[in-house]
């Protein structure tokens, strides 16, 4: 799942940033509302995490005009405002969720795989296709019963493409979900993740779409 995180604090912004990252999330930040909306415009997220103390405009009407544009896109608020009017404010503005600073680190990973599972079609932290068992809460793998060693990038690959079974996945949505803005990615390295993950999988557990991407039968 890609992620805007849109954050002000700088220190905060880029410790959340390689955290989020460790649990398999794509993300990019900003740190004011107008960059917000105009991320949100270019179609670069999945989901928003947004602060309400923005330095340009409040994070409640950033959260209005965005649901303007986009209605499905889920939001989560994270803040320091922990008054319950703020809450119920949030919420009736069309927020998915809310979480008050200071937070554990594992709450808010947890509320997010929530988001990624309403995304996708795994009704649980245990994806299940076939034999192959993800388990997204303690980033392993079973093939066959037989635990499976994965680097992180084929574990956001392949959780990208299991939560998503039965749909096709374009090389771009996945090239989104593995790489950050900024990051370069070389020509080849998607097929190099599929490869390797290959290795590792029942045969043509991952299946090529020629000319447009892969994806994973539906179990």
């Amino acid at each position: 799942m890609r992620l805007l995180l849109v954050e002000d604090d700088v220190a905060l912004r880029d410790g959340l940033q390689q955290a989020l990252s460790v649990q398999g999330f794509a993300v990019n930040s900003v740190g004011t509302g107008q960059q917000a909306l105009a991320a949100v415009r270019s179609g670069d997220c999945d989901a928003v995490i947004l602060d309400l103390g923005l330095p340009d405009i409040d994070g409640l009407s950033v959260l209005k005009q965005l649901r303007q544009k986009q209605q499905r896109m889920p939001v989560l608020i994270l803040t320091a405002r922990d008054g319950i009017d703020e809450r119920i404010k949030g919420l009736d503005l069309g927020a998915d969720d809310y979480l008050v600073k200071p937070f554990a680190a594992p709450e808010l990973f947890a509320r997010l795989r929530v988001i990624e599972r309403r995304l996708g079609t795994a009704s649980s932290h245990l994806i299940r296709c076939g034999e192959v068992e993800l388990d997204t809460t303690a980033m392993q793998l079973q093939s066959g019963g037989i635990s499976v060693s994965l680097s992180r990038r084929e574990y956001v690959l392949l959780k990208e493409l299991m939560e998503s079974a039965g749909r096709v996945k374009t090389r771009e949505q996945l090239e989104a979900s593995l790489y950050s803005w900024g990051e370069e990615v070389a020509s080849n390295a998607l097929e190099v993740h599929i490869s390797n993950l290959r290795k590792k999988l029942p045969g043509d557990f991952i299946r090529t779409v020629r000319g447009v991407g892969y994806s994973i039968a539906r179990p």
